[in-house]
């Protein structure tokens, strides 16, 4: 029987879950409210539901109301799920958060999601299934996807940044993201750039803020799209900011790319949608700060994978670490 596994890529608004084949490919997908503001209890509980339909489907006995039914005996519930272990080789978890990724679980998380910290998704999972589950941090896992099936695939070593209300990111070297001491490496989101921290000078927040600001009105009717538009329109305000915009990033970038020397770098998040605009006006700021020899063997790409790679990547992750294991 050909092995299956259950990804899962959890964010602060929506959750995506897949069902992928032997290889990683993807068999059916779908996305759910996180319903992060109730909390970590509420979302583990909420995935051990939608693990049990998925083992239910499979089965060929999909329940009515599976989801919803978290009020099992522990033991009674372990019993009967232990008998369709084989239905699914693995749960792989991309989440928000800080991640110890051998523990697989959360050691440090925002406000965007209450009572996350301490969250053992890993010792849960498999307590209440007896299936082997391995968990990592939702961007390094989208580095992975990247890496090994999108715009990094081939590379021997890649940076993947992910550039949202924040700035996420993750080093990959010969297949293997680097963790840091603490777990917490490529946290560069905090790391310091002229004016101030580099995801408060260089994310989307920030261009939507200073765009706003500047026109005299409410972020509420600013987003990156409306900016992109009013672009197009050649706007001198809208121009100005989003060339502030791709030379904060640069300069990030150029002090990742002489500390690590990868040989790629990928650029994802809503905001490369944009790729066409924003690649070459992040590589001619790019060139300015990076000496030759750097510059002439680094690549700027952007993301291929879209809402696909932290699930993919999650399952590289398991893959990776169920092998460490052997």
């Amino acid at each position: 029987m050909e092995k299956r596994y259950f990804a899962l890529d959890i964010g602060g608004t929506k959750t995506k879950y897949a069902l992928l084949g032997e290889k990683g490919e993807i068999l059916s997908t779908y996305e759910k409210d996180t319903e992060a503001q109730r909390g970590g209890s509420f979302i583990l509980e909420n995935v051990k539901g939608e693990i049990r339909r998925v083992l239910a489907e499979l089965k060929g006995n999909p329940p009515e109301g599976a989801q919803a039914d978290t009020k099992v005996d522990a033991k009674a519930e372990r019993t009967t799920e232990a008998k369709i272990e084989p239905l699914l080789s693995g749960i792989c978890i991309s989440t928000a958060g800080m991640v110890d990724e051998i523990k697989g679980e959360i050691i440090h998380a925002g406000p965007q999601i209450p009572e996350y910290k301490g969250c053992k998704w890993k010792e849960e999972i498999e307590r209440t299934f007896s299936i082997p589950c391995e968990v990592e941090n939702d961007v390094k896992c989208a580095g992975l996807g990247e890496y090994s099936f999108g715009s990094g695939k081939g590379a021997g070593s890649m940076l993947c940044l992910t550039i949202g209300t924040g700035i996420g990111g993750s080093f990959i070297l010969n297949g293997e993201v680097y963790h840091g001491t603490s777990h917490s490496a490529m946290e560069i989101g905090y790391m310091q750039i002229p004016g101030g921290m580099f995801q408060r000078m260089a994310s989307t927040s920030a261009l939507v803020k200073r765009v706003a600001s500047r026109k005299g009105e409410a972020e509420e009717l600013w987003n990156g799209k409306r900016i992109f538009e009013e672009v197009a329109k050649e706007d001198k305000i809208c121009l100005e900011e989003l060339d502030r915009l791709c030379d904060a990033l640069s300069i990030g970038l150029s002090n990742l790319c002489y500390a690590f020397n990868p040989e790629c770098i990928v650029l994802g998040g809503g905001i490369m949608e944009q790729k066409e605009i924003l690649l070459p006006k992040i590589w001619g700021h790019l060139q300015e700060h990076l000496v030759p020899i750097v510059a002439e063997n680094t690549r700027l790409l952007a993301a291929s994978l879209g809402n696909r790679a932290g699930l993919l990547g999650a399952y590289v992750h398991f893959q990776n670490r169920q092998r460490a294991k052997d």
